[in-house]
């Protein structure tokens, strides 16, 4: 795809400006292109950081299309609120505010900013109290990444449905970013889990640690078994009805999407009321003390974010192509230092 240069008009000094991939308007990735725009002065609370690698997600993808409508409210009702996409980010600290006194200048640091995104640009400013935390010293700016999108959306789910060891999981959709860290984060809170993906991506599942591989396309994950305490949608693929012979009587269903006619949050009001199989629709939080757990998660082995491909961010419209694909499996990195030349 050719890269559309958004030159803006500035009196501003040129080493106070940073390039960053904008948008201004709802679309899909040819809405994209790079700019030069003011690099940002970190308040007294903030960090700015010199941005080393990001990802390109389907978070990125849903305020990059402006889809749901419903998100709208949160990313601008017409257009864009914030410029510059990519929520996780990963690189080193350029400057404190005034007031920071948990980080150092230097220090490889790593989290998820959904508040204002602006990760695919040479810099970023993040609230030091929010989901920030120094990297683990083991592990690579690639390698870190991708840790917390995905993440923390299967943590969310995890938390919600209370699972606990000894519980059965059935995770469709394994093979993505959610789905990928929820396969691994079940399994950490003691699950017997079942991941159902696609064939194509058997081989990278089957290294998460699924204790049963379900391939949609040669097996009705439907007639797997009646006694699953939780099924997790992590593609928004299924339905409750489609999915409630699978669960126990008390069994819980959770669905990363509306799903049809936005019913999955209305099932979620409802379905507690009998008393028998449920629906949940917990609203996804992440803070610091997430970042610290999936760090230390991640430095000792235990939670691995699966990557699929590694994009220069000068290839971000085609990154973003292949995220809008459906095909992509666990996570996209996007290389940003030295990567805009």
């Amino acid at each position: 795809m050719r890269v559309p240069s958004l030159k803006i008009k500035t009196s501003i000094k040129s080493n106070d400006l940073m390039k960053a991939f904008t948008y201004s308007r709802y679309g899909g990735p040819e809405v994209l292109g790079i700019n030069e725009i003011p690099k940002p002065t970190p308040k007294a609370n903030e960090i700015l950081i010199k941005v080393k690698t990001s990802t390109a997600n389907r978070t990125d993808w849903g305020f990059l299309k402006g889809r749901p409508w419903i998100g709208r409210f949160w990313s601008g009702l017409f257009a864009p609120n914030n410029p510059v996409l990519g929520n996780e980010f990963a690189g080193m600290v350029e400057k404190l505010g005034d007031k920071v006194t948990e980080f150092q200048l230097g220090e490889k640091v790593f989290g998820y900013n959904d508040a204002t995104f602006g990760a695919h640009a040479e810099y970023l400013a993040v609230s030091s109290n929010g989901p920030v935390a120094v990297m683990p010293s083991n592990l690579g700016f690639e390698s870190v990444v991708a840790g917390t999108e995905g993440a923390h959306y299967a943590l969310n789910f995890i938390r919600a449905a209370k699972i606990t060891r000894g519980h059965k999981v059935l995770i469709y959709g394994a093979s993505g970013a959610i789905g990928s860290a929820a396969v691994q984060l079940s399994r950490i809170a003691g699950a017997k889990v079942t991941a159902v993906s696609h064939t194509r991506t058997m081989k990278a599942i089957d290294q998460l640690g699924a204790d049963r591989l379900v391939d949609y396309l040669t097996e009705d994950f439907t007639k797997v078994g009646n006694d699953f305490d939780f099924v997790l949608d992590a593609v928004g693929k299924s339905s409750f009805w489609q999915c409630r012979p699978l669960l126990k009587a008390k069994g819980i269903y959770a669905s990363t999407e509306l799903g049809r006619g936005s019913q999955n949050p209305f099932l979620a009001l409802i379905t507690p009321i009998f008393g028998g199989k449920k629906v949940i629709f917990p609203i996804p939080t992440i803070n610091k003390e997430d970042v610290l757990y999936l760090k230390n998660l991640m430095k000792t082995g235990e939670f691995k974010p699966l990557v699929d491909k590694i994009y220069p961010i000068t290839q971000l419209q085609e990154a973003f192509a292949y995220v809008g694909s459906g095909q992509k499996i666990g996570n996209v990195v996007i290389r940003v230092e030295n990567s805009f030349s």
